[in-house]
């Protein structure tokens, strides 16, 4: 069934939507031409949202901008946002659609630690718990968060191949391996591991932005090495990162992140 809408309340809404990522704002016809509404409502529009204060108009310039109810706005949903919350969310149906354990991990120093955890449906499973902490460079969401990082705070955190931690053989041990892997990361837009941090898993993981178009996190999918495949391994890395972006959506992302 249909449902029924507001035509003025969704062009109001359209007007809001149109200037959100113009910084240097609007005149009221080039809102009129790019929307494709009467010259009349769109005055009657903006007059309206510039007295209830989601709008400012300026008397130099004629240029219309986002106001101060704007922000607060922003402001209240953003308050209302745990990330933990959102992740619990988006990696729930991740994890319904993959049947594997789907994981969302943030950063500390040079540290992946796991604050959303969604078990897999198969007999065989990882053992982890939520707040585990692990070195970042052995996991494919720590990879992905460090391959965000500017290349100075990186050299501070991991200076030299002592400072990288092992966790099985296959564990990154030079630096000049891992920014390789971290530049492959970042290029690519997913990072994985293999048996890096579990002798029997690998895992693939993808950036979640948050609203200033930062990676604040990574939706990672580990997968026991008996059920990986190029297959598989497609497979997840199209669900972490369709997770990823749900969750930086939520977030406040911009649409280019």
């Amino acid at each position: 069934m249909a449902r029924l809408t507001a035509p003025a309340l969704r062009r109001g809404l359209d007007i809001l939507e149109l200037l959100i990522d113009g910084n240097e704002g609007l005149r009221v016809p080039e809102i009129t031409q790019q929307l494709g509404l009467p010259r009349a409502t769109t005055h009657e529009l903006v007059n309206t949202l510039v007295d209830r204060g989601y709008l400012d108009l300026s008397k130099e310039t004629g240029r219309v901008t986002l106001g101060v109810k704007a922000l607060r706005l922003g402001a209240g949903y953003e308050r209302g946002l745990d990330l933990a919350t959102v992740g619990r969310e988006c990696a729930t149906e991740v994890a319904a659609a993959c049947g594997e354990t789907v994981q969302v991990v943030v950063r500390d120093a040079s540290f992946a630690v796991f604050i959303v955890r969604i078990d897999s449906t198969h007999p065989i499973r990882l053992v982890s718990q939520v707040g585990s902490r692990l070195p970042a460079s052995c996991t494919a969401g720590g990879k992905m968060l460090l391959s965000a990082l500017p290349a100075a705070e990186l050299d501070a955190l991991l200076p030299n191949d002592a400072a990288l931690q092992r966790m099985t053989p296959h564990s990154i041990s030079t630096r000049k391996a891992l920014l390789a892997d971290l530049e492959a990361a970042r290029k690519r837009g997913w990072a994985e591991e293999q048996c890096e941090s579990n002798d029997h898993v690998a895992c693939v993981a993808a950036p979640v932005y948050d609203r200033l178009g930062e990676c604040v996190a990574a939706m990672s999918i580990s997968v026991p090495v008996l059920r990986w495949s190029d297959t598989q391994k497609q497979h997840c890395i199209e669900l972490a990162l369709g997770g990823a972006k749900k969750m930086s959506q939520l977030l406040g992302a911009p649409v280019t992140a």
